[in-house]
């Protein structure tokens, strides 16, 4: 995990500091300021970015996740795959030597894994149950539908859902999606989220784009 600063923001509530479940089980595993990962977590050789939190159950590997993202319950990041062009499926096959003396880990199967990172954007809603498949991105500000299974890149702004994952339609118009992108509201420090938050709450995407954008 990261060191993490200690001074208060003027408008922090607290130091900004990871907030991990006692029960959550992480390894090699970088979180940012403000991230929360809730009871029986797993996450291995993952990233999280500011203000992300994971919910209860969730399991992800090889995955990197942007700020500002909500990931609900029992949703898998990085369904590993295992190979089933071999004659046997098992794990044996890559991972040998738990089963027999002198028998090596395949380590290129291991790479081969490990290559095909999931990329989750910023201020995506990934709901309860879903899977992501290996090498597959999700752009900023899209939803994944409960359920899902996405095999496919999901598109910034775009809401999925389904087995597999279809879209079903747009957060938001595309002019006004790349309007929010390239405002980058995520980027901000904490004071200036403080004095934007009641905004984010009242106004429209669109006049909150207008009011903000330099």
């Amino acid at each position: 995990m990261s060191d993490q600063p200690k001074r208060y923001s003027a408008l922090a509530l607290r130091d900004g500091a990871p907030r991990i479940h006692p029960s959550a089980k992480l390894r090699n595993c970088t979180l940012g300021r403000f991230t929360e990962v809730a009871e029986r977590v797993v996450l291995n050789d993952c990233a999280l970015g500011d203000y992300s939190y994971i919910e209860r159950q969730s399991e992800a590997i090889y995955a990197v996740i942007g700020k500002f993202t909500a990931i609900a319950s029992n949703v898998r990041l990085n369904a590993l795959e295992h190979p089933i062009e071999r004659i046997s499926q098992h794990k044996m096959t890559y991972r040998a030597n738990e089963y027999f003396l002198r028998r090596k880990l395949d380590t290129a199967f291991r790479d081969y894994r490990q290559n095909r990172k999931v990329v989750i954007g910023h201020d995506v809603w990934i709901g309860h149950g879903a899977a992501i498949m290996p090498d597959v991105t999700i752009g900023n500000g899209a939803v994944v539908g409960a359920g899902a299974v996405v095999t496919r890149d999901v598109a910034p702004y775009a809401i999925v859902a389904g087995v597999p994952a279809k879209q079903l339609r747009w957060r938001f118009e595309p002019d006004l999606a790349s309007q929010i992108e390239a405002l980058t509201w995520w980027d901000w420090d904490h004071d200036r989220l403080a004095t934007a938050i009641e905004d984010m709450a009242i106004l429209s995407a669109a006049d909150f784009v207008a009011k903000y954008a330099v």
